[in-house]
Order: C-alpha cells, then sequence, then structure tokens
C-alpha cells in the first residue's frame, strides 16, 4: 500500500492526465498469489483448481509513465501481502474492543 500511495501522490502532483499504471515489476501466477495469501494469514488452506477459460498467460502493462516520474516500487508482492494483513488484522482487533 505505500508504494501505491506514493505513487498517487507523485501523480497528484504531476502534470501528467491520462491512465496511469502504478506496479511493481514481478511478475507472479494467480497460484503464487494465493499461495503469497495463504503464507500471510498463516493458516493452512486447501485451494482446488476448478476447469475454466484461460486467458492470456501474461500482461506487461506499461509503468514508463509513473516511472518518468521516479517512482519505483519499493515492496516486494508478498512482504506487501503480509503487511497489508497484518494491518487489517490490528485494525478489525482494534475495532472489536471498542464494541
Amino acid at each position: 500500500m505505500d508504494d501505491t500511495v506514493a505513487g498517487i501522490y507523485l501523480l497528484m502532483q504531476s502534470d501528467l492526465e491520462g491512465a496511469v499504471n502504478i506496479g511493481g515489476d514481478e511478475y507472479v501466477t494467480v497460484d503464487e498469489l494465493v499461495q503469497a495469501v495463504i503464507a500471510a494469514f498463516g493458516k493452512e488452506i486447501q485451494v482446488q483448481h476448478v476447469a475454466g477459460p484461460v486467458g492470456v498467460h501474461s500482461r506487461n502493462f506499461s509503468k514508463e509513465r509513473i516511472k518518468s516520474l521516479g517512482w519505483e516500487g519499493k515492496v516486494p508482492l508478498k512482504e506487501g501481502i503480509a503487511r497489508t494483513y497484518r494491518w487489517i488484522e490490528e485494525q478489525v482487533r482494534v475495532s472489536k474492543a471498542r464494541v
């Protein structure tokens, strides 16, 4: 989230107009993303693969415009998911404590 907020802040201060992609250069499969979320939760979850349509194997959105502002993602995806999960967990804990 920190990287995304920093990118949005830079965009707000810039003269860029139109769509801009903010994202890291890490490529992950859906399975890798699921495993990163499971690891952040620290729980055992059985993943079930289901038959379905198969789209493109990867997408490569240009991040040239955001990088032209000097923005570069600093937090790897797995670490970012773990940080975000811990933050959400803390917000839920605080919210429950208020009740």
